[in-house]
């Protein structure tokens, strides 16, 4: 099985340092649900996993969040795409939990459930603690430079296996053709 895990904000829409907090905020990034539609079409198993500390911040409920991954879920396939499913933490980094990225409980978890091989199951994200989390996972890591990605490139605790790429449609471009 080939398993493609993705970070949300940042790698699929565009980012907000106020946080997605309804559907109206969500905005796809351009190309990323095409090249979601490409994964899918080429076999691959894709998992959003995502930090969502709105929700333990009493930003958003459960309920809005759901909302929101409805409509990414429609974009996603209103151009052929599948997203298999989505994992997320709802906790604030004080909650010092397992599941938060950049700790590796929540990428492990989908392992796990998928029984994916981590060494070919591919981490996109747009921060250290993506890339720290897929790698701790054994997963391969890239970051791509839309979201966080081009102030977290040069993070001296970069995984030193780390891709980087312009964003998900290269990814899709390079690893598809």
């Amino acid at each position: 099985m080939k398993l493609l895990i993705l970070d949300r904000d940042g790698v699929i829409n565009e980012d907000s340092p106020t946080y997605i907090k309804s559907p109206d905020e969500w905005h796809p990034i351009p190309g990323s649900l095409e090249a979601i539609a490409r994964f899918s079409n080429a076999g691959y198993r894709i998992v959003v996993a995502t930090n969502q500390s709105g929700i333990g911040r009493g930003l958003f409920d459960l309920e809005t969040l759901g909302t929101i991954h409805a409509k990414m879920h429609s974009a996603a396939q209103a151009v052929g795409g599948h997203i298999d499913a989505v994992f997320f933490c709802p906790h604030p980094d004080s909650a010092n939990c397992d599941c938060r990225k950049p700790k590796p409980g929540m990428i492990l978890d989908i392992l796990a459930r998928t029984g994916a091989v981590p060494h070919e199951t591919l981490m996109v994200g747009d921060s250290l603690r993506d890339m720290q989390a897929g790698d701790a996972a054994g997963c391969r890591t890239i970051l791509v430079l839309t979201g966080n990605g081009r102030s977290a490139m040069d993070s001296p605790e970069m995984p030193s296996n780390t891709t980087i790429r312009v964003d998900l449609a290269a990814v899709a471009a390079e690893m598809l053709g």
